[in-house]
Parts: structure tokens; sequence; C-alpha cells
């Protein structure tokens, strides 16, 4: 394989009050036609930095250092005009967000066919046609009417189709991947990456995959290097960089994954404090007060990327050989202890109370057309008949793509308010006959952690003031509010001196522990965590569920929690509900939904969420999902899942008929699991 781009000692820096940020600080990589290179790191590392570099699209601030050579031609110093003639044909770039990527104004096909003529001399007729053909490789259905669209018109898997496709367009020999599937329903992620391996096989390129999801590359990379602090800190192959993993860092990542094929629930190993400012990094290891390994020569002097036994193999860190003599794993250098359940959670489910009941729970809302003279067109069907109960010191999962009524089912459950059908009981007080000082009341016992902590966090108060906020509200005593403030703190990890700082003032996690106090500041039974880690970091996130794992053995809470990440559902989880379109549509214990799925649409699901062991990446088999998940305006008749499933695609004679016309209902499929399928699927191992 021939080298296509060269990166050699790469340095950017931008000028700031406090001094020069060093964003990228020496990198170097290579990568040959056909070869994938994983680029992982936590926010702030400097890798969506480094690939703008090597785009040229750094603001005239940057000061760029280095080389960066393109098929041997040095590409730092050359005009926008020089540069504009490889950027889309010599090398591309999908970039993260594709709505703000494409331009509002013109359609997909415009789009596609103006990055065609910009470097072909071609009609416009052919590349319009050559749009269409793009289209149709990147999985668009009906390309030739998809692309007379506007990207507002796409969701958001499509609009990053859209953007490969336009990547793909002029069959470059590079391109850069750009956390391309952030953001993204696991569905969608896999067919994404499954879309940028028949870009590479269309293009013959070489893919530069960036992201913070290790698990996301370990099937899809032949060689992976991980960022801190500006620089690489190890690299190698993939398998080497998994199972023989030789820098803390690296081994901090591994161990803070939730894998979803574990059969044992172990703690996480959480990489404690947040990385260092790229304004004056003083000397030594920047991972220094990190990491439980660190010795004095750390603090002196910063440790080269050196070889480790494999000269492929390349990590900085002072201990290299040591962990490896050893062959340490993550739990031997960031223990985290087991924590063990409430003593509700180890009485039988069965004796248990119940602290939430939802019985054929259903939430419509009118569609509306019209200005002056407005008429109800139909019914949005957003949460269509859910039930499920949740018992004492026990996690329900509630996971599903987006749009399935997750949120809406969730709103309906922390607002108290009448629904349009069902019944919501919490505690044993049905919310559609409460008064108002009835569900004030029962509000204390029902708490919720959004997934955004800095939106949810007013950033006009002190900690102090936001944690108190609540018990003001139901009429605690200053004093007592004063020191429950001091108690909430120490018990997410924090100290009372907090308590005068701002949201802003910590880090992602920090403000996340921040909320997960405030929704027990009034001790309620229940709390509803909405997507708690989604927006954090993987390293970060580790130490949140850690953190909700043991404030449930410690104050016997029952959650409800919903995500799309069924990996962080298994590992937190004991019993799961899978939501499609507004109805649940198998349920039972983690170990049985997991291990057994008995429906297609969560065998789907179970095999898009990527595991971080390449080996078993690399052989498991997956199941895609044609299209998107359809309206809850249009649902379809019987089988509301039949348009999207490959077992109903499979079936012979007339036997789909009854996928067709009867809906189906969820039927036992062992002890405490169940599931609404006509035709289960064969038990498959994930």
């Amino acid at each position: 394989m021939s080298e296509v781009l060269a990166v050699s000692e790469l340095t950017v820096s931008f000028p700031s009050e406090a001094g020069p940020v060093r964003a990228v600080r020496g990198m170097s990589y290579s990568v040959s036609s056909g070869e994938v290179l994983g680029i992982v790191g936590e926010s702030g590392s400097g890798k969506s930095v480094s690939a703008l570099a090597v785009m040229g699209l750094l603001p005239r601030t940057a000061r760029v250092g280095g080389s960066v050579r393109f098929h041997g031609r040095e590409l730092l110093g050359l005009g926008d005009r020089e540069l504009s003639a490889v950027r889309g044909k010599g090398i591309s770039m999908v970039f993260q967000d594709p709505l703000s990527a494409l331009t509002p104004v013109y359609t997909v096909g415009d789009q596609i066919a103006e990055a065609v003529s910009i470097h072909t001399d071609v009609s416009k007729n052919e590349a319009a046609r050559r749009a269409v053909e793009l289209l149709e490789l990147v999985g668009i259905p009906e390309p030739a009417i998809r692309a007379r669209a506007f990207p507002h018109e796409f969701s958001g898997g499509m609009r990053q189709r859209v953007m490969i496709a336009m990547a793909m367009a002029n069959d470059p020999d590079v391109i850069i991947a750009d956390e391309p599937t952030t953001a993204l329903d696991v569905t969608i992620q896999a067919q994404i990456l499954e879309v940028l391996g028949t870009a590479q096989e269309a293009t013959g390129a070489a893919i530069v995959m960036i992201t913070h999801d290790l698990g996301v590359v370990a099937g899809f990379a032949d060689r992976v290097m991980v960022m801190y602090a500006g620089r690489p800190v190890e690299a190698g192959g993939v398998d080497d960089l998994f199972y023989r993993p030789r820098m803390p860092y690296t081994l901090g990542l591994l161990g803070s994954l939730p894998r979803l094929d574990a059969t044992e629930r172990e703690p996480l190993t959480p990489l404690e404090g947040s990385p260092p400012s790229l304004v004056g990094l003083p000397s030594g290891c920047p991972f220094v007060p990190r990491c439980p390994m660190r010795i004095d020569v750390c603090s002196d002097t910063e440790p080269p990327l050196a070889p480790t036994a494999d000269p492929r193999h390349t990590a900085a860190c002072h201990r290299r050989t040591e962990i490896e003599a050893r062959e340490l794993g993550p739990a031997d250098i960031f223990p985290a202890p087991l924590v063990g359940a409430a003593a509700v959670a180890r009485l039988p489910r069965e004796s248990r109370q119940p602290v939430l009941e939802v019985r054929d729970l259903e939430r419509h809302y009118p569609l509306m057309k019209g200005v002056v003279f407005r008429r109800q067109v139909g019914t949005v069907r957003a949460v269509d008949g859910v039930s499920f109960d949740i018992r004492e010191g026990e996690t329900l999962g509630l996971v599903g793509e987006s749009g399935c009524g997750k949120t809406t089912t969730i709103v309906q459950i922390l607002t108290l308010a009448r629904p349009t059908a069902g019944t919501v009981v919490v505690l044993g007080r049905d919310s559609a006959r409460l008064d108002r000082g009835e569900r004030r009341a029962l509000r204390r016992n029902l708490s919720v952690v959004f997934q955004d902590p800095l939106a949810s966090l007013d950033p006009r108060l002190p900690v102090g003031d936001i944690l108190s906020e609540g018990l003001r509200t139901h009429g605690v005593p200053k004093q007592r509010r004063n020191r429950r403030v001091g108690e909430l703190l120490r018990l997410v990890g924090l100290g009372p001196e907090h308590a005068s700082r701002y949201p802003q003032d910590f880090s992602g996690g920090q403000r996340q522990r921040i909320a997960i106090a405030r929704a027990l500041a009034l001790e309620p039974r229940l709390v509803v965590l909405d997507e708690p880690v989604s927006a954090l970091d993987v390293s970060i996130r580790a130490g949140v569920i850690n953190l909700l794992e043991e404030l449930r053995a410690r104050l016997g809470l029952a959650y409800l929690f919903v995500a799309h990440d069924l990996s962080v559902v298994r590992h937190i989880a004991d019993r799961v509900a899978v939501m499609y379109l507004g109805r649940i549509i198998e349920s039972g214990a983690v170990s049985a939904v997991f291990d057994t799925p008995a429906h297609p649409y969560t065998e789907a699901l179970l095999s898009a969420i990527p595991i971080p062991d390449p080996r078993r990446e690399r052989a498991r088999r997956r199941v895609l999902l044609e299209g998107d998940l359809p309206s809850p305006f249009d649902i379809p008749s019987g089988c509301r899942f039949r348009a999207r499933c490959p077992r109903y695609a499979a079936l012979p004679g007339g036997l789909g008929a009854r996928c067709r016309e009867e809906e189906p209902v969820r039927l036992p499929q062992g002890a405490d699991h169940d599931a609404a399928c006509h035709y289960p699927p064969a038990p498959a191992a994930i």
C-alpha cells in the first residue's frame, strides 16, 4: 500500500489573553491507501483541531507548524486557491454536525452536484446525475426524489449519509471523518459505519476516523492513535492497543467502557479529574494529576512516544516496560470498589412494593392546520399504550431510538398530569386524581436528572442556591438547608467549599454530580435519569455511572434510566423495556432480554452497539435496519415495526399478512421476559 498522507510533528496554537493555547503539540502519523486510522481521546485532546489543520480550515489566528504531505506534496503554507484544489478532490472531510455543514437554502442534490462540478469538467445534468448515483450508493431511498429535498427535510442519519456522499463525490484518496456518529442513535450509527465502509470500497481511500469512543474503532480501524493534552500518548495496531495497552490513560479509557458482552456486573474504572488546560502546561507528563502510577520522574520530564516490545506499538509513559512486564490491566491501575445491593434490592421482586406503575398509558396530540380557521387534520400518537412498573431498589432501563416516545413517557410521569388514557400510579397514588397540594407533596418523592447538566443548572446561581432551591420551595428551614447542601455535596464526591462556585466553574462530570445532588435534595424514592451520561466523555461517564450505583445501594433508590446506549443499560439496569413508535415491544430482566432477544428490533439494537473487542467486533453479525422511524402521525397498520423488519421481509408465502393486519401483543418468552412479535426469531448470540 502506498502512503497517501503523512503528518509530521504537527503543532497548532491559538492566541488567548492567558497566553498561547497549544492545542496540538507534535503529532505524527501516516496513512496508506485503503487503511483506516482511528484517532481517539477526550474532548479537548486536539483530535478535531489536527484534522482541520490538515484540511487548511483553521482560522487565520492559528499558528500551524510541522509538515502535512499529501502524495509527497507539502500542504502547509499553500494558499487557499491551491488548497481548494486538494480539498474535496484529494482529501475530503465528513463533519460532526451535518446540519451545520450543509447549506440550508440549497437542495442536497445541488450541493453534491456542486462538489462534483467544482473538481470535474462535467455538464450540469451530468453532475446532477452523479449526485443521484451517490445518494443511491449511500442508501438514501428514492434518491432521484430526495435529491430535490432540503437538509432540514432529512433525519440526522440521512444528513450524515449526504455528507458521506459529498465526501466521496470525487473519489478522494483520503477521507477524514470527524466524530461522524456522535449524537446519532445506535441503529443509525451502525448504518453510518457501514456506509463509510462502502465509501472506502468505492473509492479505495484511506480513512482517518476521529472519535471519543474506543468501541467505534474496535472493528473498523486497522491502527489506533490515542491523544491526550494535544499529543499522541499511544499508537499501534488495533489488536495491540486493545489487548496490550501500555499507557495508563489508554488503560483507563478501556476500563471506563461498559460492555454489552459483560456477563457479570463489574465496577467501571473512572479517570478522576479532568484534562489539563493547554495554556502554560507545566513540565512533565500532563497525565500526572490523574495517574495512580506516577513517580517523581513523571513530574519532571514528559515521556516521549517510544517503542514497546513491538516497535510498531509506541507509548508515552516512563513505566511502559513495567506495565508490559506485569501485564497490568485497567482494574490493576484504577481499582474501583464493587458496590453491593441495597437491603431492599436483596428481597425477591414480588415482595417489594412498586414505586411506579404505568398501565396502558397514552399521550396523543392533535395535529392542527390553518392560521385563521384552525382545524384538526390528524392525531400524533406519541405514546400509544405503554405499561411497566418499577419496584423498590430497582433500575428499569427504557431504551429506543429518538422519536420512539421515551421523553413523552417520562414527561407524563414527572408532570403527574392526566394522560389521554391509562394510569400513572406513583407510590400508590393515581396522578389523575391528585389535587394541586397532593401533587406538590408527591413530587418530593419524584425527581429527575437531565441529559445536559450545563443547560439544566441556572448559570446565575451558585451551586449552594441551586441545591437549596427545592428545599426552600418545600419549606425546609434555612439552617437545615445549609446543612443539607454540605451533605449533598459530600454525597456526590464534592466538598462544601464548592457551594459558593457557579456551574460554569466545574467540569462536565462535576456538573452532572451537582445535578444528581439536586435530584436527591428532598430524599426522593424514585429518580428519573434522562440520558444522564450521553453528553459526557467516556472516562467521565464511568465515574457518574459508579456514583449512581453507589447512591442506589446506599439510599435504596429506584431509577427509571432512559438511554439509547444499551451497553450502559446492561451495566446499570436490573430490567429493561424496549420502546418502538409509542409502545413497549419487549421487556424483562436484563440478562433475559440481552442474551436471548425475542424481537427483531431488540436484536437490531443489540447488534448495533459496538463492543471494545476487535476480534469479536470483526466476527459479529450486524442487523442493519433500513430507513428511519416512521412518524407517530402515520403509524403503519398491523405490526408497527414491519416496514423495517428483516424478519418480515424474509417471511415466505402469505405469513406476512398477519404482520400487516394484526398488531402483536406482548406474550411471555420465558421467566420475566415478554415480547410483541408474531414470529419471534430464534435466539442468537450477540
